[in-house]
């Protein structure tokens, strides 16, 4: 064997092997949460009186959907001397005047309510929110992104929560309004139902750190301050004041009955510019607060827990590495007669890939009742994320080489219903080189797919054809979106009639 063929198979096995190790945490996150099932201590009573709460709306031209959150927000359960609500509006289009008009509207209904546009988006919405909170009244704080649906009883149902003073946020989980519209949505509702349910129900349960989510949380306004406040040196905020304020000792908790009804992402190009935001400021929180943690006192599992959490998307990284490693790795051990040796692929891709099924499937089973259904989505969930490891790479790697970007909002267009459209609305992203790299690695996963036919190196077929669906996919659907413009192509589905 050369040497160029030994570095090759050694890079592809510990690229394989770092990934099964990250597979396996899935397993300990989902042992987390059945173990600890009722170690949540139950809210306590209702503060009396009931405390002044801030609410924050965040706004960059939203001009979909800023009359219906602000009009949901108006309508929160909530003595109207003790309520407040500030509209963080940093837009440049229609929105202001939609906002401002909405503001006025509602006002003049007695609710306390207040416009606020900045002539500049220094800090992004970081810097919004911390603007509002030097004139914010509450010691309290909640915040709404542009596509959220609060209920009315939102804030009666979580208050309680905060009776322990320890509590620094209560985070509620997310709920999808436009779950069933496409292929694409329905797998981003598993993708977060995953995050909400498992990760942050685990995490809670047995006491390790776990991160707001930017919007439908409120805040006990001493926890941001102790913990220094908005910082806008990452993109993402929230989950680098989270990890500070829990170093300084607050509690979080994670309450999975109270819902926030929301939007998800119908266009593919609009997914892959919120995964890229979440992954590099993922890693710029890694890079900016992982040693602190390593180096505190805190419990080694509360750590190691951490560790995970802040480095998991590296993996992107990893998974790109193994794309282009996978076919020279086939080819070096088949020609050299060791096609035994391709037996120790399977059980290293098992470990990632069934450790994804099962964490899946057992989310599902928590939260909906037609579970069974829904699980049949597993799959292709695997080949989507997969398809997207050009598109985080790419975060990572800007995020490791300091380069900085500016925040980009995610597109709504007030998508409730199966029969709503948003071909030929604004805020639609364009496409760039990205998309026809993804589909080269397509073409190139059809080439490994039918070089195993050829040689009867059946064992692999199943993790190959999961390669070569989710690179065309991705690709393909971004191309077409764009070129098209009209949502059909988003593989949209029949309503579900089975319900949640």
């Amino acid at each position: 064997m050369t040497f160029a063929e030994s570095l090759t198979l050694g890079a592809y096995f510990v690229v394989l092997i770092i990934l099964a190790v990250y597979g396996w945490h899935r397993y300990y996150l989902v042992y987390l949460y059945l173990s600890n099932r009722g170690s949540a201590p139950p809210p306590g009573p209702p503060p009396d009186p009931l405390p002044t709460v801030t609410i924050q709306l965040p706004l960059f031209n939203e001009m979909y959907v800023a009359d219906r959150l602000i009009d949901a927000v108006c309508r929160i359960d909530y003595p109207h001397d003790r309520f407040e609500i500030q509209v963080l509006d940093d837009s440049t289009d229609e929105t202001r005047s939609i906002a401002s008009l909405a503001v006025q509207r509602w006002a003049e209904q007695g609710i306390d309510i207040k416009y606020i546009h900045r002539r500049d988006r220094r800090g992004f919405k970081a810097g919004a929110l911390e603007e509002g909170l030097r004139a914010a009244r509450g010691e309290f704080v909640g915040i709404f992104d542009a596509d959220f649906i609060p209920a009315p009883d939102f804030l009666r149902r979580l208050m309680p929560h905060f009776s322990d003073p320890r509590v620094g946020l209560v985070q509620a989980r997310w709920e999808h309004i436009n779950a069933d519209y496409s292929l694409l949505t329905r797998i981003q509702a598993i993708l977060l139902d995953g995050h909400f349910v498992l990760e942050h129900g685990a995490r809670h349960r047995s006491g390790r750190f776990f991160n707001f989510n930017g919007t439908a949380g409120v805040w006990r306004r001493l926890a941001i301050e102790e913990a220094g406040g908005w910082q806008h040196d990452t993109l993402t905020e929230d989950l680098d004041l989270s990890y500070r304020a829990q170093l300084r000792g607050w509690r979080f908790v994670f309450v999975p009955d109270l819902v926030a009804p929301a939007e998800v992402p119908v266009e593919m190009n609009a997914f892959k510019s919120q995964q890229h935001r979440w992954a590099k400021g993922s890693i710029q929180t890694c890079r900016k607060l992982l040693p602190q943690i390593l180096r505190s006192n805190l419990p080694f599992a509360v750590k190691a827990e951490a560790f995970f959490h802040l480095t998991a998307n590296f993996n992107y990284i990893l998974m790109c590495l193994l794309s282009v490693l996978m076919f020279p790795s086939m080819v070096i051990r088949y020609n050299m007669g060791w096609y035994a040796m391709l037996l120790v692929d399977i059980p290293l891709f098992f470990a990632a890939t069934f450790s994804f099924c099962t964490f899946y499937t057992v989310c599902q089973r928590e939260v909906h009742r037609n579970w069974r259904a829904r699980i049949r989505y597993v799959p292709l969930l695997m080949a989507v994320g997969i398809g997207l490891s050009v598109n985080n790479a790419r975060a990572v790697l800007e995020a490791l080489f300091g380069r900085t970007s500016e925040f980009a909002r995610t597109p709504k267009y007030r998508i409730e219903a199966y029969a709503d459209e948003w071909a030929g609305k604004k805020y639609r992203q364009s496409v760039a080189v990205q998309p026809f790299v993804e589909l080269a690695l397509g073409l190139y996963f059809t080439s490994i797919v039918f070089y195993a036919l050829a040689n009867r190196i059946y064992g692999t077929l199943p993790f190959l054809v999961l390669f070569q669906v989710g690179f065309f996919y991705t690709g393909l659907l971004s191309i077409i979106q764009q070129c098209a413009g009209e949502p059909v192509v988003a593989h949209r589905l029949q309503p579900d009639r089975q319900g949640s």
